[in-house]
């Protein structure tokens, strides 16, 4: 394997670490915080039972 597509690899690989990790974080963040943004301004919260609150 050539230097060039190692680094690309590399870079690639770690960027898609961050990426997941940092969708992780976020889904934690909204599923903790959504009831109470809910509250605070009257609106309801989404539906737990399917995937982004979406009904079937």
């Amino acid at each position: 394997m050539e230097v060039p597509d190692y680094v690309r690899q590399v870079v690639t690989d770690e960027a898609n670490d961050l990426r997941h990790r940092f969708l992780a974080a976020a889904d934690h963040f909204a599923q903790e915080w959504d009831p109470h943004f809910a509250e605070r301004f009257n609106h309801p919260a989404p539906v737990q039972s399917e995937p982004n609150g979406q009904t079937a």
